[in-house]
């Protein structure tokens, strides 16, 4: 048997015992009877592949989206999937095009909900994706509380220019972020021609989730943006009165 795979599982069935409350380093390498050096170690891969979430020092550890995905249970994010399942299901309906929940997990963007289109051409999204790539990931960042955005910065750095030219730089990128949180979109064109639209899911005055759909550029004329932009407010819209019911 391999060691390390052992304390690994070990940390996993630790934390959940009970997936509702967060575990601190102290705890959990006690608990286990594990050295905290190597406790730690184990632990942070774990969050680097999303089965755990690290909320902090003080706060420690919690299961993240990739342990709960490995039997499809939901409770992850529960309440967000609750509020706007039957909405995105009627967004995709009306437009035809791909819709995706997203949220921002270990300084990625992830997804939390899908609603596939019919289209025989479709575009298809890793659950996990870089923040900087996609149109769900920038608006979730431009709200961002300071010290969170500071904290991300340092840690991952700036977009590079291959990736989000118009912010390659510190005061850039603060302007995109902060022309985002005006216009309360995102809207992103990729390499690959596939155009995404963002827009801010709210709750308790706090942005929880972003509301997104994709598609191929070929498919965007002018009015067909205009209206997948109208009807991703609208929905947002429904979805955060879902939220504060």
């Amino acid at each position: 048997m391999v060691l390390v795979v052992i304390k690994a599982l070990d940390i996993l069935e630790y934390v959940a015992r009970d997936s509702g409350r967060s575990f601190s380093l102290t705890e959990i390498a006690a608990g286990l009877n594990m050295n905290q050096a190597t406790c730690v170690n184990i632990l942070q891969t774990l969050v680097e592949k999303s089965y755990l979430e690290h909320l902090g020092r003080k706060k420690g550890y919690r299961l993240g989206p990739m342990a709960f995905s490995l039997t499809n249970n939901q409770s992850y994010s529960l309440n967000l999937i609750t509020a706007a399942k039957t909405v995105m299901e009627n967004l995709t309906h009306s437009l035809n095009e791909t819709s995706l929940l997203g949220v921002i997990r270990n300084q990625k963007r992830f997804i939390v909900h899908l609603v596939n289109s019919d289209q025989d051409l479709q575009v298809r999204s890793h659950t996990e994706r870089s923040v900087y790539e996609t149109a769900t990931g920038r608006l979730l960042l431009a709200y961002m509380n300071p010290k969170e955005y500071a904290n991300f910065v340092a840690s991952l750095g700036l977009p590079s220019a291959e990736v989000w030219p118009e912010a390659d730089t510190a005061e850039s990128l603060l302007a995109e972020l902060a022309q985002m949180r005006a216009d309360e979109l995102s809207v992103t064109v990729s390499k690959s021609h596939i155009i995404g639209f963002a827009v801010p899911i709210w709750q308790n005055d706090q942005v929880v989730a972003s509301l997104s759909v994709f598609l191929p550029q070929i498919r965007c004329s002018a009015t067909r943006k205009k209206e997948i932009i109208q009807a991703l407010r609208q929905a947002s819209r429904q979805i955060n009165q879902q939220l504060a019911a």
